[in-house]
This record gives C-alpha cells, sequence and structure tokens, in this order.
C-alpha cells in the first residue's frame, strides 16, 4: 500500500500555534508520513510595524507590554536553545527539529515556483492550521485528498478570526473546533468532524485559546485516521446559516472587558 503523505502550512507563533504542534507531534503515531511543515509571514503580508499597532489596538498598553516582554523570552530562549538544551519548547521550529520534522519556509504559499515545489512531494493532502493566506485553487487542487482546515469554532458560526474571542464575547457557554475542506471562500468548505467544549467560569481567552489547540491537535489526528480508512462522514456547511467575524476592534475588545471577560 503506497504511504500516506500530508504536510501542513502554518505560520511562526510561539504561543498558541506552537502548542498545537507539540501535542500533534507527540501523538501522531507515524510522523514518516508528514513530509514538511511549511511557514509563511506571520498574518500574512502585513509589516511589523502595523502588526504591532493592531496587538497594541487588541491588547491594550498594560497586557500588550505582557505580550511583547513574553514574546521577546520566547525568542531568545529559542535562539537559545541551538546551543544549551532546553527543558521546552519556544517556536514551531524548534519542535519539527526535535521531531525531525522538515522546515519549510515560503513568503506566498501561492507562487508558482513553491506549487511546484510541492507537487513533486506527491501529496494525499494539505493541512492548514492558522495559515495566514487564503488558499488559492492551483494549490487546493495539488493533494489527491483535498486541503484541509481547523477551524476553532463550530461551523458554520463564527467564520473569520478570532473565533475564541468573538465565542466569548457572545455569552457561548461552549466552543467548537471544526476539522474541514477548504475551498476557494473562507471557512466554506464541507465539515469534517465537529466538537464542543465547555467555556470555564473565569476563563481567558489566552487559556481557551491555548486549550482548543490541544483539543484541535486529537481531533485532527481523528480526521487523518478516518480520512485514511474511508470512514468520514462530511456535513454541509451552510452559507445561509453561517456569521463572519473580522479581527475585533478596540472598541470590540472594551465591551469584551466590560462583561468580565479577560484576555490573558
Amino acid at each position: 500500500m503506497k504511504p500516506f503523505r500530508f504536510l501542513f502550512i502554518t505560520q511562526e507563533d510561539p504561543f498558541y500555534v506552537r502548542v498545537f504542534f507539540e501535542e500533534f507531534l507527540r501523538h501522531y503515531p507515524r510522523q514518516e508520513e508528514i513530509k514538511a511543515v511549511v511557514i509563511a509571514p506571520t498574518m500574512g503580508k502585513q509589516s511589523l510595524v502595523k502588526l504591532a499597532r493592531q496587538m497594541y489596538d487588541f491588547y491594550g498598553a498594560n497586557d500588550f507590554v505582557r505580550v511583547g516582554i513574553r514574546y521577546v523570552y520566547y525568542r531568545v530562549r529559542n535562539v537559545m536553545a541551538r546551543f544549551l538544551a532546553a527543558d521546552r519548547f519556544y517556536s514551531i521550529r524548534q519542535v519539527c527539529n526535535y521531531y525531525k520534522i522538515p522546515v519549510l519556509y515560503t513568503e506566498n504559499i501561492n507562487d508558482e515556483n513553491f506549487l511546484s515545489y510541492i507537487r513533486r512531494l506527491d501529496l494525499d493532502l494539505i493541512i492548514s492550521v492558522a495559515a495566514p493566506q487564503v488558499f488559492r485553487r492551483a494549490l487546493i487542487a495539488i493533494p489527491r485528498k483535498g486541503c484541509i482546515n481547523i477551524h476553532n469554532a463550530k461551523l458554520p458560526k463564527y467564520r473569520g478570526m478570532l473565533p475564541n474571542f468573538w465565542q466569548m464575547y457572545h455569552g457561548e457557554r461552549n466552543v467548537g473546533t471544526s476539522i474541514h475542506r477548504i475551498n476557494d471562500k473562507i471557512d466554506d468548505g464541507e465539515i469534517l468532524l465537529q466538537k464542543e467544549s465547555p467555556i470555564s467560569p473565569g476563563e481567558t481567552l489566552d487559556s481557551l485559546i491555548l486549550r482548543t489547540k490541544k483539543i484541535g491537535a486529537h481531533l485532527m489526528i481523528q480526521a487523518i485516521e478516518e480520512m485514511k480508512s474511508g470512514s468520514l462522514e462530511p456535513t454541509a456547511n451552510s452559507s445561509a446559516d453561517a456569521t463572519y467575524f473580522g479581527f475585533p476592534s478596540k472598541e470590540d475588545v472594551c465591551e469584551f472587558r466590560r462583561k468580565g471577560y479577560r484576555l490573558i
């Protein structure tokens, strides 16, 4: 039987996406199937200044400083890990190096040179985990079984950005996790697997995202195994029932806090 072959497309996020890969690689039984983890520019093609401004508006002065210190600490520890033994992981690349998974970098996941390279990998599947760029049709068509994405909401509700934030904002008691096929629209492909878990009283957005990244890693393993066995039963991701949310504004964050929620 021909071996199953897949790769991930993601962005370098030491806080949350790294946790997904730690959990996935710790538990996935056949790591030789993973041909690469592709890392694209964080938050798409935004400049560092624009990204910093967006994060400042989101977190506010105090939390922005706290997150900034944490980010610098992770970057320094990641560099130190090249020379000294580390007791934990501080980047996705560090996780992949530990498990001997190749890491690739590209500025544009839809660039023809990149597409030509991954065509030669003879892939069955491409998996998006917080991929910062939209998959175009040429990319979607490459793997035999298509491309799939993990989204931290119970689709078709809460399509778009930061779904954990919006589920808390709207007072949901449970948070969803969905594995769905990728088509040429945002969070629109048919749903392969879904799971709900309760939002704990007093839980911060930070702790909820960390927890759902681990839940998502195990759901992704289940999706891959069922895809290989042919036992997946897709369900419709109805556009008529969909809701979509963009990145929260300063006013949205103020209202989030007024409702008694905390970011970190």
